[in-house]
């Protein structure tokens, strides 16, 4: 997809306080970073408590997004993802959010009556009709459909296998069924906060270099890309048809260089290829003019409960 969809544009209404947590399970989220990202902010961030022009060319679940609404005076800010399923459900929550929430409580109401195998039946044939309509729905204009196709996103997210978002090399979704007792599809108070934490909000589906036109001095980016994997088996960056590879992490770094000499702040994530092999040196040298730290982390998305354990990941700073 290399056409850029933008959905609404920056207004200057006033700051509204929210208490918006993420609307998807997102491979990779940032909940358990909050305070180690938190801390590593700017200085001048954190004193005013304020931050003029937000940036994330990879948003993904949002968790630090939503984090900063939460905490502090966004005035602007741009959210980015190459995924347009993705984008279509970010646009769906900030443009029509009470036709959303009638969505899934529909599907909520429908789903939780039936039984296993009838819910089985069900997630299947909503994840076929996802996957069929891909083919015809309109990507780049805004319209009703939106909201239909953002509320079977969130419905299979939230009853699918471990809440895993994964394209074939088709492009269909193609993660299994999970068996939830009483999933919560429709989480009416936080879409109603997530709406709000989306004012004054650019939503763009785009690859992350389209950033670099928003970005001016003292922005602040967080760049949290599809992780490099730390095994040939670890393997999982298909949340878009193209993926994510060592070509691309390298393209990101050139970015990271080139917004740093714009007078942007840059914090950039991603997996410590030390946790395997402690002579891979590749994040350490495409970064090497940069704050290299490696945090504590856990992994939560995992097939094998013995791959859910701590492990150390990056945090990059040009600050």
């Amino acid at each position: 997809m290399n056409e850029q969809l933008v959905i609404n544009g920056i207004d200057n209404k006033k700051c509204v306080m929210v208490n918006a947590k993420p609307f998807l399970k997102w491979a990779g989220g940032k909940t358990q970073l909050l305070n180690e990202l938190n801390s590593r902010l700017p200085l001048p961030i954190i004193q005013k408590r304020e931050i003029e022009s937000y940036i994330e060319p990879f948003v993904g679940g949002g968790a630090f997004f939503f984090f900063l609404k939460n905490n502090y005076n966004v005035k602007e800010s741009f959210l980015i993802d190459s995924n347009k399923e993705l984008i279509v459900g970010y646009t769906a929550v900030q443009n029509n959010v009470e036709d959303l929430i009638f969505e899934l409580e529909n599907i909520e109401r429908k789903y939780l009556q039936l039984s296993d195998e009838e819910r089985k039946k069900f997630y299947y044939n909503v994840r076929e009709e996802y996957n069929t309509q891909k083919d015809t729905f309109d990507y780049f204009m805004y319209n009703s459909d939106w909201i239909k196709r953002a509320s079977y996103l969130i419905f299979l997210n939230k009853t699918c296998f471990n809440g895993l978002y994964r394209l074939n090399k088709n492009g269909n979704f193609n993660v299994p069924f999970g068996k939830y007792n009483k999933p919560k599809i429709c989480d009416k108070e936080n879409l109603y906060e997530v709406s709000k934490a989306l004012i004054d909000t650019e939503i763009i589906c785009a690859d992350f270099e389209e950033s670099k036109k928003y970005v001016k001095k003292g922005s602040l980016l967080y760049l949290d890309p599809p992780y490099r994997p730390l095994s040939s088996t670890s393997n999982f960056t298909s949340y878009n048809e193209s993926g994510f590879d060592d070509c691309d992490q390298v393209r990101l770094s050139e970015f990271f260089k080139e917004m740093d000499k714009k007078g942007a702040y840059l914090i950039l994530s991603n997996s410590d290829p030390k946790n395997i092999d402690k002579d891979d040196d590749f994040f350490d040298k495409l970064y090497s003019e940069f704050i290299i730290e490696r945090v504590s982390a856990k992994r939560y998305i995992n097939s094998k409960g013995n791959g859910r354990g701590a492990i150390n990941e990056l945090i990059i700073r040009n600050f």
